[in-house]
């Protein structure tokens, strides 16, 4: 296999080992006649067992050399880091942007978001159907709770009388057509709000950390009913046995957004700012103490290909640093070299089919590319200047507009569905 026997280092190695000395000093010893006195077959002994003990070096040392190549190897590597994803997850914490469970399983990130494109798209699919079914069930058995009549409790009496038994209405039947159309509208919404609920929960099975579950983006500049929707929100995922640690409620970064989010942090609800296209709306939410917070790459670099198709946008230099506890998700990615370049960043939301090129980019090692900043002077964002330096720029106006008029669209599909199915 090797020829060690031309390799001098490996010899006085061996030479110096302590049996050769010990066959050495009985060697020596021919000087005072001892030797003389060894027969020929206690010599024939001695040298069979040095070749044996050669032999055997030499296979030992033939195999160190094996081992140590195959360590070195770009195989080895390769195996070590076996895919652009795998190395990806050594730097930053995966998180999957769909509704489908089955892509969960397959890609096992730490962490799912979910919005109503995405619902949309996995309720169409018939292996989904069961979650579409329960979603109307306890639909309705929400919006009928809330139509009950809240029964005042009897004042003390000042006598001992009996207390009257208040007759219990029989119920009636439910029948989705003889609703008015407010009233259906409540149906509906109660069933989507409970549709992302089970989406959420089935998810929730599948990964160790959080679910973000978005509000009705309708709600976007309505702080109120904003904050309504996401505590009813976490009222269904609680009843299912989920604590709201484990739940971030998407919200669009509007200004009523944003504080929405703030209010509900006093409450124990922690939110996924989403739709982050500009620096000062990441400065108002992270003055505002949100959680997390996700910059659409992706769309901010559509934007300036279409704006700018002749400039060349593979790097670009960062908007600048601020030190807070916010965590930044970056969110919409298109490119693998957008991953790349991204790396070491808190937290990624990766689409399936991005999931997919990265899982399948073998013997691909990702660094940790992003390193704090220089922190700049500390910029104070309310609500003046939040909407000035939004105006003032064209691209996070249009794309945070157009981000929420598309999820608003799809809800709306996804309501003449649930409609559809109740006047069947």
């Amino acid at each position: 296999m090797f020829n060690v026997l031309n390799n001098r280092k490996i010899q006085q190695q061996l030479f110096e080992n302590k049996f050769l000395l010990q066959s050495r000093k009985v060697i020596q010893k021919d000087q005072t006649g001892y030797f003389k006195h060894i027969s020929t077959f206690q010599t024939i002994i001695l040298f069979l067992q040095v070749f044996i003990f050669l032999e055997k070096s030499f296979l030992a040392l033939n195999i160190i050399q094996l081992i140590k190549m195959l360590e070195d190897s770009p195989q080895k590597k390769v195996k070590l880091n076996e895919n652009a994803l795998s190395s990806l997850k050594n730097h930053t914490i995966v998180v999957s942007d769909t509704g489908k469970i089955k892509d969960i399983e397959k890609y096992k990130p730490q962490d799912a978001t979910t919005n109503p494109s995405l619902i949309l798209e996995a309720a169409k699919l018939p292996e989904y159907k069961y979650l579409i079914e329960s979603a109307i069930k306890d639909g309705i058995e929400v919006y009928k709770e809330s139509k009950k009549p809240q029964q005042a409790l009897p004042k003390r009496a000042k006598a001992k009388k009996p207390i009257k038994e208040i007759p219990i209405e029989e119920e009636k039947p439910f029948v989705f057509k003889e609703l008015n159309h407010k009233e259906q509208q409540e149906v509906i919404g109660h069933i989507t709000d409970q549709l992302s609920v089970n989406f959420g929960l089935e998810i929730l099975k599948l990964i160790p950390g959080y679910i973000s579950t978005e509000v009705d983006a309708r709600l976007s500049y309505d702080k109120t009913s904003t904050q309504d929707k996401a505590k009813q929100i976490i009222k269904l995922y609680e009843k299912a046995g989920i604590s709201k640690d484990r739940i971030l409620i998407k919200i669009a970064a509007t200004w009523e957004g944003i504080q929405a989010a703030k209010a509900l942090k006093k409450d124990g609800i922690n939110c996924n700012m989403t739709l982050i296209f500009n620096l000062h709306q990441a400065i108002a939410c992270a003055q505002a103490g949100v959680k997390l917070i996700s910059p659409f790459v992706g769309r901010i670099l559509d934007w300036f290909k279409e704006k700018h198709p002749d400039q060349d946008f593979s790097s670009q230099n960062h908007p600048g640093y601020h030190k807070h506890d916010t965590i930044i998700m970056a969110a919409s990615l298109r490119l693998v070299e957008e991953a790349e370049e991204l790396s070491g960043v808190d937290r990624m939301t990766i689409p399936i089919k991005l999931l997919d090129e990265l899982q399948h980019l073998e013997g691909k090692s990702l660094d940790s590319k992003l390193q704090d900043g220089i922190p700049s002077e500390k910029t104070l964002v309310d609500e003046k200047v939040f909407r000035w330096e939004l105006n003032q720029d064209a691209m996070a106006t249009e794309k945070l507009t157009s981000g929420i008029k598309k999820f608003a669209e799809d809800l709306d599909k996804l309501e003449v569905l649930v409609r559809q199915l109740l006047e069947d």
